[in-house]
């Protein structure tokens, strides 16, 4: 992948020559009924108008009039490296990877890119109009106190980028169903183009003040599908994909656990509650050694079944999920679910997992998927 030579002060001098470094494209501004456009200038804030087709192939009857204000600013929107598509119904942006993103392997961990993901995902959000003071909240959520949570995140990482490594994100929402919308991306090596992950998630609705899910109204949805693709548009088209799987949960006894994990204050996010990011690595935190120091992981995917509070001990506990057809080998009996005895059989590993907290009630599932580490 390509390695940047230069330092951060290079690299924020030299903007106009970098060609992926170059200022974002003018944003789109989509009215929601008649799916006009204004495009702004991140530097003047005047628009100029165009006009799209709207779903029946007709001309929009309105044009936006003014720019959307994301409240960051027009240096920081010169200096993100993210714009809407020229159709305006996804968002791209591209991360340099930092030191501190990496992880034993010398490449960004798992939670480096589901960070990258949510950071995309927000950015997208801003671009389009909403909120700066909640994940993606329309006018109407912000007036009923409502909120978007996470119900699924499911993740495949095919090549993990390195140290100063280059990656684009493509990101775009769209419906799923009455009670939810999911987010989709899409991750590429920007050097060479190579799809390097994908990644699909679903999102409920809660009243921020009840904490109690809530449907969909007409009135968010009109909001926000405005900014989605017209046609059904998934990172997994596959028939039966991984991301559709349903997750067993785990029972007892586990074969590993790790007891008593805390959530720190810097775990809470913006609205008041863990953060989806912390639960993956409570989720790695019990899976055994010698998986980590041979394996790398390919795929997880988390169902979200209960808020955590800042004052929950978690204990994160995992098992073997064998595959169909697969049983436990003889050399296993009397290793007490020796992951190591089990490594020899296969190259890849499969897992399931169960957050709880102390009074035993489920907060999370999960399954990863593990490879063998390539050489290096």
């Amino acid at each position: 992948m390509m390695k940047l030579s230069c330092n951060v002060a290079d690299q924020i001098q030299s903007l106009p020559q970098c060609r992926f470094l170059a200022p974002p494209k003018p944003r789109p501004i989509l009215n929601r009924r008649s799916y006009g456009v204004g495009f702004c200038s991140p530097a003047s804030k005047m628009p100029v108008m165009a006009i799209v087709s709207d779903r029946s192939g007709g001309l929009g009857s309105e044009i936006a009039a003014n720019c959307v204000d994301t409240g960051l600013g027009s240096l920081a929107d010169r200096l993100r490296l993210g714009s809407l598509t020229e159709d305006g119904l996804s968002y791209k942006e591209k991360f340099i990877v930092r030191c501190y993103e990496v992880g034993i392997n010398k490449t960004a961990t798992v939670e480096t890119i589901a960070n990258l993901l949510q950071e995309v995902g927000c950015n997208h959000a801003q671009s389009v109009g909403f909120s700066t003071d909640g994940f993606a909240t329309t006018t109407t959520m912000r007036k009923l106190h409502l909120i978007w949570v996470t119900a699924r995140m499911h993740i495949e990482i095919y090549k993990y980028p390195a140290w100063s490594d280059v990656v684009e994100i493509e990101t775009w929402c769209q419906s799923e169903g009455r009670i939810g919308t999911r987010r989709d991306w899409i991750l590429k090596d920007y050097a060479t183009g190579q799809v390097i992950g994908r990644a699909t998630s679903k999102w409920v609705m809660m009243n921020q003040d009840t904490r109690r899910l809530q449907k969909v109204t007409d009135d968010v949805r009109e909001e926000y599908l405005v900014f989605c693709p017209r046609e059904p548009r998934l990172a997994f088209p596959e028939e039966n994909n991984s991301s559709v799987r349903k997750i067993t949960k785990l029972e007892d006894p586990a074969e590993y656990s790790r007891l008593g994990l805390v959530p720190r204050r810097a775990d809470l996010d913006m609205n008041q509650h863990v953060n989806n990011v912390t639960y993956i690595g409570w989720v790695l935190e019990s899976i055994p050694q010698e998986i980590i120091d041979s394996h790398e992981l390919q795929t997880i995917t988390l169902d979200y079944r209960r808020e955590c509070q800042h004052d929950d001990i978690v204990d994160s506990l995992t098992s073997v999920e064998l595959v169909e057809g697969e049983s436990i080998p003889p050399v296993l009996q009397g290793t007490n679910g020796s992951a190591k005895a089990k490594v020899g059989q296969q190259d890849s590993r499969q897992f399931l997992h169960l957050l709880r907290n102390s009074g035993g009630l489920e907060i999370n599932r999960g399954r990863t998927e593990w490879r063998k580490k390539p050489a290096r």
